[in-house]
């Protein structure tokens, strides 16, 4: 059971499996769908080492961003998902969950998001350096009107965002990209809580937590380092689907 939930888990993010590289979507799970199992949900291995996205992500960041930050979330999800005031929320997929919780549901919310937003960002993330494709690329600038205004734009709101929250680039379903930033652990599945529906494409977690123990207060320069271990195939295998 741990294998297969670590499986369809590693799934939600689009993440390669070290045993199955090519491995986006498992089971049943349609192109493009996200999380399939219900709870108890589990906390997805990194598909490299932590210390793989050095210099730009350093190795003790990833260690407690991962196993203790990412973790928390997880048992904290697994914990509020178990309470019988919960139980509208049973049997629900991840997706599922995310679109249904509004604001009274703030341990749901916050956990919920919190897996499903570092599950996609350990998997858009790659020690090895990637490009985005011509094709993607041509459709970033007919959205923005250029990559480089896209970047722009992309650092803007993740520069923006008051104390923590991440910023996405999003497609919805008429295929139109976006760029937003959430507070906290929200992301745009949340309809629930206003956000127009749209499918995260690629997300920057810009928590203190993500960055302060190599940029400090920093935050641009976390930001810049960020397009260096940026996984495009993976960003690109969520676009097309």
């Amino acid at each position: 059971m741990e294998k297969r939930e670590f499986i369809k888990i590693a799934g939600l993010a689009g993440v390669a499996m070290l045993s199955n590289p090519t491995g986006l979507f498992a089971g049943s799970r349609k192109p493009g769908q996200l999380e399939t199992l219900q709870a108890p949900f589990a906390l997805p291995a990194l598909p490299y080492a932590t210390d793989a996205l050095e210099p730009h992500i350093d190795k003790l960041t990833m260690e407690i961003h991962h196993d203790k930050h990412h973790g928390a979330y997880v048992k904290n999800l697994n914990d509020a998902l178990a309470l019988p005031a919960n139980s509208a929320f049973a049997n629900l997929t991840l997706e599922q969950i995310l679109a249904k919780v509004t604001a009274k549901d703030g341990a749901i919310r916050n956990n919920g998001g919190g897996h499903y937003n570092h599950s996609l960002f350990w998997a858009q993330l790659s020690p090895n350096k990637t490009e985005p494709s011509a094709a993607f690329k041509a459709a970033i600038a007919k959205a923005f009107g250029s990559w480089e205004t896209f970047q722009s734009q992309f650092n803007d709101a993740a520069k923006k965002v008051f104390g923590s929250g991440w910023a996405w680039l999003t497609v919805n379903k008429n295929k139109e990209l976006a760029i937003i930033s959430t507070p906290n652990q929200d992301n745009p599945l949340m309809e629930g809580l206003g956000y127009k529906p749209a499918t995260p494409l690629l997300g920057l977690d810009v928590w203190e937590h993500a960055y302060y123990l190599k940029h400090q207060n920093r935050r641009p320069e976390y930001i810049d380092a960020f397009w260096n271990v940026v996984n495009w195939p993976e960003v690109e295998k969520r676009w097309k689907a």
